[in-house]
């Protein structure tokens, strides 16, 4: 008798029998599965917002990240949202420290921060407090780091009978440090009353002394990268160097980062970072405060590069 494989002309090939072909596509079920093409695996980014702000203020910088790097977990955090935006600084930090503390215990790669505007000061001081952060990239957006000093519609709406040139007089009382915008207020006509009234800004910038401030320039330099933003049309922060640690001095002249004493005497490691390289500062001209998180070309150029 012909084999199956002779009555189809082909000589000398014998078929397996039905039964393992029945069986056959249960075998290949067993075969080890092609590897999926390898993607990157980035880093999460987590997002602090800014005065008066909340999460729906970033929907365009989530929109961009998920474009061009695919697959990331952002988390931008909806505490103290609005008018609770106006609460000290500490006990936001406080709030804020507990929401970033798990999604840090979850990415032992590291994670990123962008933090905006007001932000930018709630998130330095979380570096600062925090002993165990793994932060790769801070990344501070528009932020008033050296502080504020200047007339604007927050300013006005929150205290309308004052002035800049007089503010200091309900900014530097315990009453005044009860909100946020007095916490980082920094008149530089009254040095001797901003160091010793201001609870937060003089104490992270180490300008005060405290019990605390060697533990805490030891986790700020844990950072791996601090990149700062900011530009001559933010029309909100005053100076706008503040966003890259400058400040005026009493006849108000914005001295740069490299001449003020916090970073002469690397009080909180502002040169140290320098030194190691580990500072990126991306000036922009044209971009007002209320668009640094939704302008495309300031995201490529500041924002993209650093979020590994």
């Amino acid at each position: 008798m012909k084999s199956c494989g002779s009555m189809l002309g082909l000589p000398g090939l014998r078929l397996p029998p039905a039964g393992f072909l029945l069986l056959l596509p249960f075998l290949l079920l067993l075969l080890p599965a092609t590897p999926a093409p390898h993607r990157a695996s980035y880093k999460p980014v987590i997002v602090v917002h800014g005065l008066f702000d909340s999460s729906y203020s970033f929907r365009h910088l989530l929109e961009y990240i998920n474009e061009t790097h695919p697959g990331t977990v952002v988390t931008v955090l909806d505490l103290f949202d609005g008018r609770e935006s106006l609460r000290p600084l500490w006990e936001q930090v406080q709030g804020f420290r507990e929401a970033v503390a798990p999604i840090m215990a979850k990415a032992p790669q590291g994670v990123h921060l962008i933090c905006y505007s007001q932000g930018g000061l709630v998130c330095r001081a979380l570096l600062s407090v925090m002993d165990d952060h793994n932060v790769d990239s801070f990344i501070s957006l528009s932020s008033p780091q050296m502080g504020q000093y200047g007339d604007t519609d927050y300013l006005k709406w929150l205290f309308p009978t004052s002035m800049r040139s007089n503010l200091y007089r309900i900014c530097y009382s315990p009453w005044g440090q009860e909100f946020s915008i007095c916490n980082y207020w920094h008149d530089p006509h009254h040095d001797d009353l901003y160091l010793n009234a201001s609870s937060f800004l003089a104490l992270i910038n180490g300008e005060r002394d405290h019990p605390n401030a060697t533990a805490w320039r030891k986790n700020f330099l844990r950072v791996g990268r601090l990149v700062l933003i900011g530009g001559p049309d933010d029309g909100v922060i005053t100076p706008w160097q503040s966003s890259f640690f400058g400040f005026y001095d009493a006849n108000e002249t914005v001295l740069e980062m490299e001449e003020q004493l916090v970073y002469l005497r690397d009080s909180f490691g502002l040169k140290t970072l320098l030194a190691r390289g580990a500072i990126v500062r991306c000036p922009m001209a044209g971009i007002s405060h209320t668009a640094w998180h939704s302008n495309r070309t300031l995201y490529e150029t500041c924002i993209e590069p650093w979020l590994s």
